[in-house]
């Protein structure tokens, strides 16, 4: 395996996602769109959670939250193990509002794929799936554990 796989797949994906971002207008700002995504992978989440997450201050994080709370796309709710956290969760808005951004910004990364030949479409499905396998696996804890 090359040393520099990860840090390519990184570059490629990065470069990937800013092609996609300045071809299209997104229904929700792109920072806006990732924390949704956030918030749908957990399920819940607490604010100094999702600040963690993302490196910024916990004061940042729920501006941007109460930005998202304000359009409609989370909701507030008491944690039930602490009263003093509240988890946040996505609405149906925010699912349409990401499932539309990720729409969106794969239409403009389409034609380019067209180009392809199918064997290098293939590839990339095949790429995709193993992707999805590694997150799967650094994200689930009984698998990460091993």
């Amino acid at each position: 395996m090359s040393s520099t796989l990860g840090s390519d797949l990184l570059s490629v994906v990065a470069r990937i996602n800013r092609l996609a971002n300045q071809r299209v207008r997104m229904p929700v700002p792109f920072a806006q769109a990732r924390l949704l995504s956030t918030i749908e992978d957990r399920g819940e989440a607490r604010i100094s959670d999702l600040a963690a997450l993302d490196h910024c201050s916990q004061p940042t994080m729920t501006t941007q939250v109460r930005r998202l709370e304000d359009a409609g796309m989370v909701t507030r709710a008491g944690d039930p193990n602490d009263a003093r956290a509240v988890l946040i969760r996505i609405t149906p808005e925010g699912v349409a509002a990401l499932r539309q951004a990720r729409a969106d910004r794969g239409a403009a990364v389409d034609p380019y794929l067209e180009r392809l030949s199918e064997s290098d479409r293939q590839i990339l499905e095949q790429s995709v799936h193993i992707m999805r396998r590694l997150i799967e696996d650094a994200t689930n804890p009984s698998v990460a554990a091993r």
